[in-house]
């Protein structure tokens, strides 16, 4: 019990005296919190800039340029004069949209010749883009069944009567999830658990890596050999523990940036404490296989770098290729993301996460046991090394290993 104390305290002192260690684990968190959250706060894109060329000027194209100047997502730059070079002025201006109205439209439109709106969309940014492609499309549309309607009342049809003829059936599109088109709500919760994941792989790099390399383990661990798995509890520990305060923080954060909380509180932090696991025992692993701290990060940030792009959440894994989705669902980010869009975002019911948890449940126990047979046959190798016996006493494994260098 004495020995269980001394470890724990000591395993507690070396994360705490680890400047880096603490930065990133605590300082990281909550400065990605915060830049991510105010960054997105507004949720939605507004004041898009788009170029409006209105060759025609007339009351009726007029009446197109104040339409789109109502919109409250679109910052509309009326130009009587078409730019000399057009590729550039979108450029310089920021433009995500170029809307082109042609000569004579008024004149087209009252002799029904149908005159041609030319719509250049900017899609070097596909987030604007869409916004604005959006928003155009439903102006213009507004106004081009405006028009039809107002052209067959004046031919002597009833309002009613002309609706349906321009629209002859009625279709109704009703969103689901995410009904506002929140970004923020979209995009902060799955940031947070990159980094929640990051975070943990990176202190989870040098747990073992490093005692290895400064042969600590030797000393502070002689006797223990046989108990792997406590071993690998001990250096854990600080890592589960104060992994609940980010995901408090997170939580925090989440009300005041006004992302749905899920209405199963309890159902979350079970998969989230899972994810936690399983992502640490990952972590675990390669520390042990890797002697070298700064390759196990590497290693690591190998795995984890690319882990939201391909995790499904922006990009659907059924457009992968399938080696791809066979790596992905070995990274514990990918459950974990699927389950949180349904408890967040979608706000589903507990049933549906169960595959997920599933999922994370399986790949932590994996990770674990080739966790526990690494470290136990590097246990055995870095001992006989020593020749050194289980009931060795510390002064002498100390003596022992000052005499092999």
């Amino acid at each position: 019990m004495k020995q269980i104390r001394y470890l724990l305290k000591r395993e507690f002192h070396l994360f705490f005296t680890n400047r880096t260690m603490l930065s990133v684990f605590f300082l990281a968190p909550v400065f990605y919190a915060l830049l991510i959250g105010f960054t997105y706060k507004s949720g939605k894109v507004e004041n898009i800039p788009v170029i409006v060329v209105n060759h025609d000027n007339t009351p009726l194209s007029n009446q197109v340029v104040e339409m789109l100047q109502d919109s409250k997502a679109l910052n509309i730059l009326n130009y009587i004069n078409e730019p000399a070079n057009l590729k550039d002025e979108t450029i310089k201006t920021e433009a995500a949209a170029v809307i082109i109205i042609p000569e004579r439209f008024e004149a087209m439109m009252l002799q029904k010749k149908y005159p041609e709106v030319n719509v250049y969309v900017n899609t070097s940014n596909v987030l604007t883009a869409n916004f604005a492609t959006k928003a155009i499309q439903l102006t213009l549309g507004t106004f081009s069944a405006g028009a039809e309607i107002k052209a067959l009342e004046k031919k002597g049809m009833n309002a009613d009567l002309a609706k349906t003829q321009y629209e002859p059936f009625k279709a109704n599109y009703i969103t689901l999830f995410n009904t506002t088109s929140n970004y923020l709500v979209f995009m902060w919760p799955a940031m947070m658990a990159v980094v929640l994941q990051q975070v943990i792989l990176l202190a989870m790099a040098v747990t073992f890596s490093e005692e290895f390399k400064r042969e600590s383990f030797l000393k502070d661990f002689a006797g223990k050999e046989k108990y792997a798995v406590f071993v690998m509890a001990i250096k854990c520990l600080p890592i589960w523990i104060f992994a609940n305060f980010n995901i408090l923080f997170f939580y925090l954060c989440s009300l005041y940036f006004r992302i749905p909380v899920p209405d199963n509180v309890w159902n979350f932090f079970l998969i989230t404490a899972v994810f936690v696991v399983a992502a640490t025992n990952l972590g675990v692993l390669v520390s042990i296989l890797v002697p070298d701290a700064l390759k196990a990060t590497q290693v690591l940030m190998v795995i984890a770098s690319p882990a939201f792009i391909i995790s499904g959440f922006t990009w659907p894994t059924y457009a992968m290729p399938a080696f791809i989705k066979s790596f992905t669902a070995i990274i514990p980010l990918t459950p974990y993301l699927e389950a949180l869009k349904i408890m967040v975002v979608q706000n589903g019911s507990d049933v549906l996460t169960k595959k997920y948890l599933v999922h994370l449940f399986i790949l932590g126990w994996v990770y674990f046991i080739l966790g526990w047979i690494a470290l136990k046959i590097k246990i055995h190798f870095l001992f006989k090394k020593y020749k050194i016996s289980q009931n060795i006493e510390k002064d002498e494994l100390s003596e022992l290993i000052s005499s092999e260098e």
